[in-house]
């Protein structure tokens, strides 16, 4: 009895050849998932930039690149040599890069430096090695007294010290508009 039992159970778990090769063996799925993220970089034991998510999906299995997808919105602090906060980042969707130590951030990116500059873009990239933000597409940058407009841009992490690469507009804001 128990050796027909060992061959009933040999058949029972023989695969068919087509139905392996129909199972997807190269299906993108994130090895991590997590809601209400905060991840801390830090440098020399000094905090460098706080990133704020509410969900991240990490992939590590079947990409080029390890990276981290954050779906649905991200902060990012930025912080000087003294702790202080030097610029904050916001973006309704972005991608960390591992390796290439670089996050790109999309639809509705604004970059506010300490200053209360503002920039505006739907596309910007953050290299994390070189603490450089850039982007090729079209930008908005809000002063305390003018609108800039143009296309690709170039700064440090900071957003004060920026070039943009082809301006399209200089706006001048009113006495009156700057008071209200």
């Amino acid at each position: 009895m128990a050796g027909i039992c060992l061959l009933v159970s040999l058949h029972a778990c023989k695969n068919d050849m087509r139905d392996v090769m129909r199972l997807p063996s190269n299906q993108l799925a994130p090895s991590q998932v997590g809601d209400s993220i905060t991840l801390l970089y830090s440098d020399t034991s000094r905090l460098r930039v706080m990133l704020q998510a509410n969900r991240m999906l990490v992939f590590t299995k079947n990409t080029r690149e390890p990276m981290r997808i954050l779906p649905k919105g991200v902060f990012v602090t930025f912080f000087d040599n003294k702790g202080h906060i030097s610029a904050t980042l916001r973006a309704n969707y972005a991608v960390h890069y591992e390796m290439t130590k670089r996050m790109e951030a999309k639809y509705k990116v604004e970059v506010v430096n300490t200053k209360g500059e503002k920039l505006e873009t739907e596309r910007l990239v953050w290299n994390e090695a070189t603490e450089r933000i850039s982007t090729d597409a079209p930008i908005k940058i809000t002063t305390g007294n003018e609108v800039i407009r143009g296309v690709g841009f170039e700064s440090n992490q900071d957003f004060t010290n920026y070039q943009i690469h082809q301006v399209t507009g200089v706006f001048h804001l009113a006495e009156e508009t700057i008071k209200q």
